[in-house]
């Protein structure tokens, strides 16, 4: 029988599709999936270092992980970017782990998992290959990521990426079309193209150039991008949401934080006046989300109550809110408590300043969803079983709703309830149908946990 392997997958889109790649390079290797750890024979934890709990969730499963080692001989590897930021220290605190593997030799997992070891080495930037997918992984199914360019060149004070990703390198445009094309021939309909600061892509064309070339590829019904800077916002990429018919209205940019002496602290090089006349310039109707920390070091009353009054002015779709986590090899925590400038802010106080902005944008999320009622959305059907259905809106609002479309189908749905997270509803047409294609099984599996 085929040695069989389960991916548990913490973090970003990227860490998902890193997982995939790894388990197709397995599949390669004739290992086989399975839906869950007890039956594996190999048990990869890929992991993400953004915010320490994203750390403590890794340990807590390691240590479930453990136990079955000790029954059944399970061998465990841990990836991504705690494993690039740890590297021996990682066997150090958890000396049961077999091996330890970075972003950059996701193609060596198949030997590591069979002689173990700790394979974290940088590959230069001019040397460095993207993984190549095989589209055969996701056959069956409606999206998927495609990999745009990695790293990260901004080295903003709070984050660990460009420690744990390196430097940006961006892969070429050719490639990716390949790869979108072959995507569609087994299913696929909508594609997001990934990358820790994507909109920054030099792959041979512009990042606007990149989407006008994706939008031409035959059959794709949708594209979407995240994650962007705010400094790289061209008024090229600003176009593409007014010319682009395949580009969705949906838009992340993470603004951090609403006051500009924080934002110089945090080394994000844009005020929050540059900011807003950036997303002034997006045509109505394209739903805007983004990222907030509360609680970063320094912060005063002053600069939180100018966080708030930003978020009141400005009109958010929805947010990713945090307190502010210490992050390893990172300027904030290199000064952290160095000064007035740089105290640290109690965590009781920095979860008080948190729920003050996420009350803010719920009522705002709720009082947007709520308008939607009685209204008819155009949804990409992802999941199907039974009656109920399962996508997301244009504006990337996840839909449930009960209907006879298959995975792949763009429909009509009207919405009869709304809530925070999601838009429930019947299914009263089909826009779009989706060709045919046989499912086949899946040649990885990856378990996402948030």
């Amino acid at each position: 029988m085929a040695k069989r392997y389960f991916i548990h997958t913490f973090g970003c889109q990227m860490n998902e599709s890193d997982s995939q790649r790894m388990g197709e390079a397995l599949a390669r290797a004739g290992w086989g999936p399975t839906e869950t750890a007890e039956s594996a024979d190999l048990v990869l934890v890929n992991t993400c270092a953004i915010r320490e709990k994203a750390e403590d969730k890794l340990y807590s499963a390691l240590g479930r992980y453990r136990l079955l080692k000790a029954s059944r001989g399970t061998r465990i590897g841990v990836a991504g970017c705690v494993a690039q930021q740890e590297k021996e220290k990682l066997l150090q605190r958890a000396p049961y782990v077999d091996f330890v593997l970075g972003p950059d030799q996701l193609a060596r997992v198949p030997d590591l998992a069979e002689q173990g070891g700790v394979e974290t080495g940088w590959v230069d930037s001019e040397e460095y290959v993207f993984p190549q997918a095989d589209p055969q992984s996701s056959r069956g199914r409606a999206t998927a990521f495609v990999t745009a360019m990695k790293g990260c060149d901004n080295v903003c004070s709070f984050c660990v990426v460009p420690y744990t990703r390196g430097r940006e390198v961006s892969r070429p445009y050719a490639e990716i079309i390949r790869e979108i094309a072959a995507l569609v021939n087994v299913g696929v309909r909508e594609v997001t193209l990934i990358g820790q600061n994507v909109n920054s892509y030099s792959g041979g064309c512009s990042f606007a150039d990149l989407i006008r070339r994706v939008d031409e590829v035959p059959g794709l019904q949708r594209i979407r991008f995240t994650t962007s800077h705010p400094m790289d916002l061209s008024p090229e990429l600003v176009r593409c949401f007014f010319e682009v018919k395949r580009l969705m209205p949906h838009f992340h940019l993470p603004v951090q934080h609403g006051a500009d002496t924080v934002l110089t602290r945090m080394r994000r090089k844009y005020t929050i006046a540059q900011y807003e006349a950036r997303i002034a310039q997006l045509p109505p109707g394209v739903a805007l989300t983004s990222d907030i920390i509360c609680g970063f070091p320094g912060e005063t009353d002053d600069e939180h109550a100018q966080n708030l009054a930003f978020l009141r002015r400005t009109h958010y779709d929805s947010l990713f809110s945090f307190i502010y986590s210490p992050r390893p090899h990172t300027g904030a925590l290199l000064k952290l408590g160095s000064g007035t400038e740089w105290a640290e802010i109690p965590r009781e106080l920095a979860l008080q300043r948190l729920e003050e902005v996420q009350a803010l944008q719920r009522a705002r999320t709720l009082q947007r969803h709520a308008a939607l009622t009685g209204t008819e959305v155009e949804v990409l059907v992802e999941n199907a079983q039974g009656p109920k259905r399962f996508g997301r809106t244009r504006e990337n609002v996840a839909a449930h709703f009960e209907g006879d479309a298959q995975v792949g189908d763009v429909v009509r749905v009207s919405v009869e309830k709304t809530g925070l997270m999601a838009l429930d509803g019947t299914q009263t047409g089909i826009l779009n149908q989706a060709p045919f294609t046989e499912v086949r099984p899946r040649r990885h599996l990856a378990v996402v946990s948030a």
